[in-house]
């Protein structure tokens, strides 16, 4: 077998993509015409225990029964066509989900439906797992580290200047990160806290969010004559902006925006030292905790449940 030469590889690279976009394309097409017809299915089962009294007994004979008749059917258990009756029956009334289940794959689907415990926490997965593109071992793991009750428990405060430069900010940036990955020990300093990160940089990027891309660490610029390092840089792809990150491990000081600030005038120009210190006097810059275990889960019902009795409060129910 002889393979093309070196200098052919760039020609043959777009043929070997237009190959890959068109399996993807196919596969989403499959996935979505899958869900379609387990939605239908999950509509006429659901007509069906209204209207006739089927139940699970019944469910079982039609399981069996489509055994028999295609033997090499796979998906159709008596335990999934009762989850299709599930899954219809959940979105059947919210308009503004049902576009989004039909993007996301069955798994993808079922791991919203059996762990969510309300439509508000099934929307804010369903919603982030769409915009994020996340695989299902990423939305389960987002799931198991609770980011919907740490989200309600800790909303994020985006400053009007972020807002204004980005409009699309909001879903990118959390008001506390999850980096139960790092057994970090105690007590720990920075400089363990970014060797962390580094070392488990994939684990990293999956809870800042897919669209970051990291820079490097220490990443060095210059003002005038003087050299600083940013403890780390990234670039998210749909802000199209640097994000510069610097670690802290004690209470936020008032000082350590100002740092932040001056690092950020000098990723963004490049004049004299005086000028960045004092140019900055609206700023882009977010404030974020991060912690090395879960919160605790009780902690994390209360403030739940103090969300829904101000929801009910504000609906008037």
């Amino acid at each position: 077998m002889n393979l093309p030469a070196n200098s052919n590889v760039e020609h043959f690279l777009p043929v070997l993509s237009a190959i890959q976009k068109a399996r993807s394309r196919a596969l989403s097409t499959a996935s979505q015409q899958l869900l379609e017809l387990y939605w239908q299915i999950g509509e006429y089962l659901s007509l069906k225990v209204a209207e006739q009294n089927w139940g699970q007994g019944t469910v079982r004979e039609l399981a069996q029964w489509l055994a028999e008749r295609e033997p090499n059917l796979r998906g159709f258990s008596a335990q999934n066509l009762w989850r299709m009756k599930q899954f219809y029956e959940a979105y059947a009334v919210q308009s503004e989900l049902s576009p989004l289940v039909r993007v996301l794959s069955w798994t993808h689907n079922l791991l919203i439906l059996s762990k969510c415990k309300s439509e508000e926490e099934r929307r804010f997965y369903l919603k982030l797992a769409v915009e994020q593109r996340w695989s299902k071992r990423e939305l389960e793991q987002q799931i198991n580290h609770s980011l919907f009750e740490r989200a309600i428990a800790s909303p994020l405060k985006v400053s009007a200047l972020l807002r204004e430069l980005h409009p699309a900010a909001d879903p990118v940036f959390k008001d506390s990160y999850l980096f139960d990955f790092l057994h970090l020990p105690e007590p720990h300093n920075e400089r363990d806290l970014q060797q962390g990160l580094i070392k488990h940089l994939k684990q990293f990027l999956l809870e800042l969010g897919r669209d970051f891309c990291f820079i490097g660490q220490e990443y060095a610029v210059q003002v005038g004559q003087k050299d600083f390092s940013i403890d780390l840089l990234f670039f998210h792809r749909e802000l199209q902006a640097l994000v510069a990150f610097e670690l802290k491990i004690d209470d936020f000081k008032p000082a350590y925006l100002g740092q932040l600030e001056f690092y950020l005038e000098a990723l963004d120009r490049d004049h004299d030292v005086v000028e960045y210190a004092l140019s900055r006097s609206l700023s882009p810059t977010l404030v974020a905790q991060y912690q090395t275990r879960l919160p605790d889960k009780a902690l994390l019902q209360s403030k739940l449940d103090e969300f829904y009795e101000l929801a009910k409060l504000e609906s008037g129910q």
